[in-house]
């Protein structure tokens, strides 16, 4: 076992404890216990984020595998819980937060030897490009989670169902549409810039700013029902279960796209089928 493999387990154990201290602190109404998970998630992301400098300054980022960029999702989905949490204090988006990002950084480790990024697609730019989105994606997942709590909450209250300890100590239902609201302002502008400086880069890569990739395709219906919900929250005031319900929705067609489409189908978003990279294989789009 080497270095970074017990980096790699120490972050993993670190993420997974805090995680079961939190649910414990929740269920049995004790502070400390979620104090405790609080110091032992910190931990982790702090060895994430020195794992992540150290390869981000020791490797080309030309070299860079897929695996590095899904612990980088998985990264920002704990730092931006972090930052809700020191800012807002809304700590109960650890019950969303925590379980996916050990997932990602788990489902990091399948494409551990995957191919690298194509010296062409290397770069700040690319980084702009794949920093926006996992930016959205992470708003996008507190957004779910703030969702499907407060819907859950909803529900019981409206049919005047006994509350457990839990449910009482979860803040008012202004709260969960209040990280909705943010997730929404902040994250749809993210995701255009996402959009943006992939179409930018698919005309210099390709040749072409559309190639019918399913990716693609996934991604325009994506930032279209975005965009509907950006307006319809701003514009229409919008508030409550259903952006809730769009926000779930949304999150879930995203994650689904990410994972379906980039690692189980064709496509050029899938670094396998690139040119220039180690495990090159199918054509790509032909320059128009």
């Amino acid at each position: 076992m080497t270095l970074f493999d017990l980096v790699y387990f120490a972050i993993l154990l670190l993420y997974v404890l805090g995680t079961i201290f939190f649910l414990a602190g929740a269920f049995s109404r004790q502070v400390a216990l979620k104090r405790l998970a609080g110091y032992l998630a910190a931990g982790g992301l702090l060895l994430h984020t020195l794992i992540l400098i150290h390869f981000l300054a020791a490797t080309e980022i030309s070299t860079l595998t897929v695996s590095y960029y899904i612990k980088l999702f998985s990264w920002c989905l704990v730092a931006l819980f972090f930052i809700l949490w020191w800012r807002l204090k809304l700590e109960f988006l650890a019950l969303i937060a925590s379980p996916i990002a050990i997932l990602l950084f788990i489902f990091s480790f399948t494409h551990q030897t995957a191919a690298k990024m194509p010296p062409d697609l290397a770069g700040p730019f690319f980084g702009l490009h794949i920093g926006s989105l996992f930016g959205s994606m992470a708003l996008l997942a507190m957004a779910f989670a703030a969702g499907l709590i407060f819907i859950r909450l909803e529900k019981k209250i409206k049919a005047k169902a006994k509350l457990s300890d839990m449910d009482r100590d979860m803040p008012a239902l202004s709260t969960f549409d209040r990280v909705n609201y943010w997730a929404v302002l902040i994250g749809f502008p993210l995701y255009t810039v996402g959009m943006l400086t992939g179409f930018v880069f698919a005309k210099f890569a390709w040749g072409s700013v559309l190639t019918g990739d399913p990716k693609e395709i996934v991604s325009i219906i994506v930032w279209l029902l975005f965009a509907l919900l950006f307006h319809n929250r701003l514009a229409r005031g919008w508030w409550g279960r259903r952006p809730a319900v769009w926000a779930i929705g949304l999150f879930s067609l995203a994650i689904g796209s990410m994972i379906i489409i980039n690692f189980f189908m064709p496509t050029h978003h899938s670094f396998q089928n690139r040119p220039g990279i180690e495990q090159s294989v199918p054509t790509p789009p032909t320059n128009k």
